[in-house]
């Protein structure tokens, strides 16, 4: 019996190295579009002009004629640039882009000599050194980040704490790797079997990534410390007050919160507005009620006062704790999100349970932000009353 051929029809069988170039393209890209692709690079374009042009006195260019500003510009871009190298790479960098210029330059003497300078592979090869030199620094400070970023979340509740008559959610997204913002959800002095009160944290330290991470642990360090001695909302504010005064490097680095105590048999809500953005009560019947600030941050004055109010909630209202992340997210063409838009979302929300709440807010946010990288840290934190 004989074995019969394969079938020659159809298409012709791809060259193996196609598969291979494919298989490359996805490591590369990590299978994503090139829509997605060019969307992060326009993002990563954007976020690094805003960097480097803080160090740009536009103010002295704009002075300047229209055809003399592009040389002004495209010069401070590159001390910028320089200045954030270490003087080491900073030569390294020159002598590459010497190597680069004088490379293609022809010498001749008399008729019979020509020396041509081709110094372009070994300018490469001291940019691809340079970059080389630059990734190893970011891979180590990444995982440092990494590492900071799991002892943050410690920090933080991971799962929302039972409650009688209501339920909490709450979402953070950091800017970079760790956050200045603090949320927090705990009973002080009892257990949510024992009908005690629970205490609800909204806070955010001035600043970002890892110096307003570090003041925001000692923050949460602070209020757990304090929490349990059963003092008043007043009194605790005024302690916190002081530690963060100590810390805050002459009031520079000072934090807006909101600290809340919420009783879940009466359903009413003390808290203290420390110069933090209003919170926001949605009544069942759709109303909206904010709870205003009473006092300064947290870290600016040593002897501050925190005067305290209350808000009664009840069956179906819903309590929106946030960071400014929220409100002043904005857009590819640079427009802001705004408080307004974020009440008029808030009072158009239907009646959810508290996490399908929370996800009907944010997906208003991402949809507004779109692929545009955020400015700032993103805090939120949902109670629903039942």
């Amino acid at each position: 019996m004989s074995a019969s051929a394969p079938s020659t029809s159809g298409s012709p069988p791809r060259p193996a190295s196609s598969g291979g170039l494919r298989t490359f393209w996805q490591r590369v890209s990590e299978g994503r579009a090139v829509e997605d692709l060019w969307s992060q690079f326009a993002a990563d374009a954007r976020s690094s002009y805003g960097f480097y042009g803080k160090d740009v006195d536009w103010e002295e260019i704009g002075k300047l004629p229209r055809w003399k500003r592009f040389f002004h510009i495209a010069s401070q871009f590159f001390w910028a640039l320089l200045n954030k190298l270490t003087p080491a790479r900073r030569v390294l960098l020159l002598v590459a882009l010497a190597l680069l210029l004088v490379s293609g330059v022809k010498i001749h003497y008399g008729n019979n000599f020509a020396l041509d300078l081709n110094f372009e592979f070994f300018a490469a090869l001291l940019f691809l050194l340079l970059l080389s030199l630059e990734l190893a620094d970011k891979v180590v400070m990444k995982r440092d980040l990494e590492i900071a970023r799991e002892i943050q979340a410690w920090l933080v509740p991971s799962v929302p704490p039972a409650i009688r008559n209501a339920e909490v959610a709450f979402h953070t997204r950091p800017q970079n790797s760790v956050a200045g913002d603090y949320y927090d959800a705990f009973y002080p002095n009892s257990t949510p079997e024992e009908g005690g009160k629970l205490m609800l944290v909204m806070a955010d330290v001035a600043g970002k990534s890892v110096p307003a991470a570090l003041l925001m642990a000692t923050l949460q360090a602070s209020l757990h410390t304090i929490a349990p001695d059963g003092l008043s909302l007043t009194d605790l504010m005024e302690r916190l007050n002081r530690y963060a005064c100590a810390h805050s490097l002459d009031g520079s680095r000072f934090t807006t919160a909101v600290v809340a105590e919420f009783d879940p048999t009466t359903q009413r809500l003390s808290y203290v507005n420390a110069g933090h953005n209003s919170p926001v009560v949605r009544r069942s019947d759709g109303s909206i009620a904010r709870m205003q600030s009473s006092g300064l941050p947290l870290g600016i004055v040593r002897e501050a006062n925190f005067p305290a109010a209350s808000v009664q909630l009840g069956r179906g209202d819903t309590l929106i704790l946030f960071t400014d992340g929220v409100v002043e997210a904005f857009d590819g063409a640079g427009q802001e999100y705004s408080d307004a838009r974020w009440v008029n979302v808030i009072r158009s929300m239907p009646p959810l349970a508290a996490q399908e709440s929370l996800h009907f807010l944010m997906r208003d946010v991402e949809k507004f932000v779109g692929s545009t990288r955020q400015s700032d840290d993103i805090t939120l934190l949902v109670l629903c009353c039942k």
